[in-house]
């Protein structure tokens, strides 16, 4: 079947209700190998994703800041490659769009909340998945981590507890 035209300005106003926090995500295609996202701004992500696939995203409106992790360095940098756990951070009246590659059974996507002492950055808690909806599956992870503050803490020579945004929690 023939894939038709998007207008995407009038996309936009019809389906802006759908970019909600905590993810600000919507799927616009979905075919065999590839997924198209609209996500928007702001949110107030702490989570790293890591997927194992190559991800392209298009800065439509508005500035964006990708916080990523690269051989165990925090950087604030645009992300270039796959398996870079990334941090999106959108800020107000911002649009995005995703393209992705739809997952192999063998590709596993995880989320990820790191320490935020600066002299720690353990992973504090890390849950995999198998990715068949980003904008649904990443939605109870958040908020399960969110609610728990056993989750959210890790015991080393300081107790470190991860704050959360309080949209979410």
């Amino acid at each position: 079947m023939a894939l038709l035209p998007i207008n995407f300005p009038r996309w936009l106003e019809e389906n802006s209700d759908k970019l909600q926090p905590p993810v600000n995500n919507s799927v616009l295609y979905k075919g065999n190998d590839t997924i198209i996202m609209i996500v928007g701004g702001p949110n107030k992500r702490t989570d790293y994703h890591v997927n194992q696939t190559e991800e392209f995203f298009y800065q439509v409106k508005g500035n964006l800041l990708i916080k990523i992790v690269e051989n165990g360095e925090f950087k604030d940098i645009h992300i270039n490659e796959a398996n870079v756990p990334h941090n999106p951070v959108r800020f107000e009246n911002t649009i995005g769009i995703v393209i992705e590659r739809v997952r192999l059974s063998h590709h596993i996507d995880s989320l990820r909340w790191y320490c935020e002492n600066t002299n720690c950055r353990k992973i504090i808690y890390e849950e995999s998945f198998y990715c068949v909806d980003l904008g649904t599956q990443l939605k109870p992870i958040i908020e399960k981590f969110a609610a728990s503050k056993e989750l959210r803490t890790y015991f080393s020579y300081t107790i470190c507890i991860v704050q959360f945004p309080d949209h979410v929690a």
